[in-house]
C-alpha cells in the first residue's frame, strides 16, 4: 500500500527540480497516479523486453489481445508499467535536449501523474506501423479497439481535445479496473 502523502512529497521535490510549477498541474486537473505494487510480466517483447501491468490488467490485457486475434487484429505492446523514475528520466533527457516545458508536457506526464505509474496502461502498436504515432488511428487494430476494448475494460485515455491538454494519443488506453 503506498503512503500517499509520501508520494505526494515526492511528486512536488521532483516537480521543483525538473522546473515544472504545480499552478500548471493545477490548471490541468492532472490526477496523481501512484504507482502499482503489483505486477505481473503481461507480455514480452522479441528482443527480451518485458512489459508489467498489474494481475487484473495483464489478464485483461490477454483476453483483448486473443479476442482482437481471433478477429485477424495482431496487436502488441509497446509500453505498459513505467516508474516513478523513469518517468521523471524521460522529462529531463527532453529538457536537456533543449525542449520546453509546454512541449514536453503536451506528450509527456509529470513524474507522479502518468498512468503508466498505475500498471494499468498501455500503450498499444502494430506490425507494420511506426509506434507511438497519430497515424495509428488510421489501422484495422484501432478501428478494432474503438469496437471492442471497452468489453475488456479498457478506454481510450487521451483523445482529441482530452481535458488534460495532452496531445491526441491513440494508442495509450487504460484498463478501467
Amino acid at each position: 500500500m503506498i503512503d500517499l502523502a509520501g508520494y505526494r512529497h515526492r511528486i512536488r521535490a521532483t516537480l521543483s527540480e525538473l522546473g515544472i510549477p504545480e499552478p500548471l498541474i493545477q490548471r490541468r486537473r492532472l490526477p496523481v497516479c501512484p504507482e502499482a505494487d503489483d505486477l505481473v510480466v503481461a507480455e514480452v517483447e522479441a528482443s527480451g523486453r518485458e512489459h508489467q501491468l498489474t494481475p487484473a490488467t495483464a489478464a485483461a490485457w490477454a483476453e483483448l489481445k486473443r479476442a482482437a486475434a481471433a478477429d485477424g487484429i495482431d496487436i502488441q505492446i509497446v509500453s505498459a508499467f513505467r516508474s516513478f523514475e523513469r518517468q521523471a528520466q524521460i522529462v529531463r533527457r527532453k529538457l536537456e535536449s533543449g525542449q520546453t516545458l509546454e512541449q514536453i508536457l503536451a506528450v509527456s506526464a509529470p513524474p507522479g501523474y502518468s498512468e503508466h505509474h498505475t500498471g494499468r496502461a498501455v500503450d498499444i502498436g502494430c506490425p507494420n506501423q511506426q509506434p507511438l504515432e497519430e497515424s495509428f488511428e488510421r489501422t484495422a487494430a484501432f478501428a478494432w479497439l474503438q469496437g471492442h476494448a471497452g468489453a475488456f475494460g479498457f478506454q481510450l485515455s487521451y483523445p482529441r481535445d482530452n481535458p488534460y491538454g495532452y496531445h491526441y494519443e491513440p494508442w495509450h488506453w487504460a484498463h478501467q479496473a
